[in-house]
């Protein structure tokens, strides 16, 4: 069976390590950034006018949810010719709508394909530093204002999601458990 695979968290958990290990696990696998868009958003930023920061009302009404559209149609594509497509992207509103998750998984179905959800756990302590330390300038207003950005952020796992997998990534020894579990849940 062909799998969607969206690698899940708030920014800073470790998505992007996991995605790219958990790729590498999985041989021949198609993998998709969210952040590879990243260079047309800001360019969308640039000709309105706007600063650039990620947590505006601006990002939020006139580019985020177009960056999701466009990760998806691309993995959509992708399973035509690949039975497994990984996105690595927060995905932190759809994953707690489930209106959101049965069109995608109806969408999934005419494909052939079901849904696998990888929930990537951080401490929150962990997340800031790793924000610190990767020095990004998408998180420079994060970090800013980081007690007014983390109060958005939900770091709970979802509840609502069946195919969910939890992967710790709080320490380097939960992150080698995890790993290998996740390969076994996602080849069943």
């Amino acid at each position: 069976m062909k799998k969607l695979i969206l690698v899940t968290s708030p920014p800073a958990c470790g998505k992007t390590f996991i995605s790219k290990k958990l790729g590498k696990a999985l041989t021949n696998c198609v993998y998709l950034d969210k952040d590879t868009l990243i260079v047309l958003s800001k360019q969308i930023f640039a000709v309105a006018g706007e600063e650039y920061n990620r947590s505006s009302d601006f990002f939020q009404k006139e580019i985020r949810d177009y960056e999701y559209y466009a990760v998806l149609d691309l993995a959509f594509e992708a399973l035509d010719y690949n039975d497994t497509v990984l996105i690595n992207a927060p995905f932190t509103d759809e994953i707690r709508d489930d209106e959101y998750l049965d069109s995608l998984r109806a969408k999934l179905k005419e494909k052939d394909a079901e849904l696998f959800v990888v929930w990537v756990h951080a401490d929150i302590e962990v997340v800031h530093q790793r924000m610190i330390k990767r020095a990004s300038d998408r998180d420079s207003w994060k970090l800013a204002n980081w007690d007014e950005y983390i109060s958005t952020q939900n770091f709970n796992a979802p509840t609502n999601i069946p195919e969910l997998f939890i992967f710790d990534n709080s320490t380097e020894e939960s992150y080698k458990k995890s790993i290998d579990e996740a390969v076994k849940a996602i080849r069943g």
